[in-house]
């Protein structure tokens, strides 16, 4: 009965943590975005004190203040190529509408379905209602949006930077027992440590998968290739969906830009091949199991935190399980908990 009652206090809490998660996510996620940057920064750091004879001689303020020009850098240039593409993308919008359509006409022809009135009238009263120049606009006043919020995540990052001289004299505050404290501490290096790296290492291996995709993509003539190698960047924060997503953006741009299948074709397997290399080697070799997540738990994770925070959430959903994961194995009462979310059942 006491196993049953506690199973009925566990889900309600669930319950309100999820909810109170929900309604407060303008608050929360702008924080937890700028908890992350602080780890890049800090992961970024430690990265150049292991560089060969460069890393010894440079003082921690020094590394911290690369990578923030790093970080502040890379946000420039997403400012920039989004500055110089809006204009761009609004006044080729017709025209990649038209081609659209034209994509969709042959694609009928060769399914032999073309002369069937049910699919003339569905593709008519399809692009009766797409208008691909106002989609443009909305979704780059959403990005005007996500760089006020981005704006703000920096404010967070300011500020965390001025508390992290003083976290750990308020650890040593949290309580009398020097036992709790030094179990407290040991909690915390163990978050930063495996967070921090594994950020830093994503970073990395996202803006060489970016850098590799763009150049595929340069090579075929594909329109606003930069901004989507930013963008297949970004996207392999996201576990799983972001690489299919990075290569389903800039397959359809290919669809719509030209017409010999041929360079479709290149686009894709190029594409295709870089994820699968740098996903299936190069991520294994630096990566390892430095998270020890199972995969199962990731995608779940993933779900629930896409649903909770949107795409802010699936961004976040690595990071704070791994977080979870770490809490909950150094108590008796969560410790099961922490081994399902484990890859191999080892803590």
């Amino acid at each position: 009965m006491a196993r049953l009652q506690g199973l009925v206090h566990g889900a309600v809490l669930m319950l309100i943590t999820g909810w109170l998660l929900y309604i407060g996510k303008d608050v929360l996620v702008p924080v937890f975005l700028g908890l992350v940057v602080v780890y890049v920064i800090v992961g970024l750091a430690q990265a150049l004190h292991r560089v060969p004879y460069l890393g010894r001689v440079l003082p921690l303020q020094v590394r911290y203040a690369l990578s923030v020009l790093a970080i502040t850098l890379a946000l420039l240039i997403v400012i920039y190529l989004f500055m110089i593409n809006k204009d761009r993308f609004l006044a080729l919008a017709p025209q990649y509408q038209q081609s659209l359509l034209t994509a969709i006409q042959r694609l009928a022809v060769f399914l032999r379905i073309e002369t069937e009135p049910t699919w003339t009238t569905l593709r008519q009263e399809l692009f009766a209602q797409i208008n691909i120049q106002r989609l443009f606009g909305s979704m780059l006043a959403s990005v005007s949006s996500i760089v006020v919020s981005v704006i703000v995540v920096f404010l967070y990052v300011t500020f965390l930077f001025a508390e992290r001289r003083f976290f750990a004299r308020k650890m040593e505050s949290l309580s009398s027992d020097a036992g709790r404290v030094a179990r407290v501490r040991a909690i915390t290096a163990d978050i930063n440590q495996r967070i921090g790296s594994y950020l830093a290492l994503k970073t990395f291996i996202s803006l060489f998968l970016g850098a590799t995709s763009w150049i595929v993509m340069a090579f075929a003539g594909l329109e606003l290739a930069a901004f989507w190698a930013v963008l297949i960047a970004f996207l392999n924060y996201v576990p799983y969906l972001g690489s299919f997503l990075g290569v389903l953006f800039p397959v359809i741009m290919a669809i719509i830009q030209f017409e010999d299948p041929d360079v479709i074709l290149w686009v894709f397997l190029g594409l295709v091949i870089v994820q699968f290399l740098i996903g299936n080697f190069l991520d294994p070799y630096l990566m390892g199991s430095s998270l020890n997540l199972s995969p199962f738990a990731i995608l779940v994770s993933l779900a629930i935190w896409s649903e909770l925070w949107g795409i802010a959430g699936a961004f976040l959903a690595v990071p704070i399980t791994a977080v979870l994961a770490i809490i909950f194995s150094e108590f008796l009462s969560t410790r099961p908990i922490a081994v399902l979310l484990s890859r191999n059942g080892r803590l």
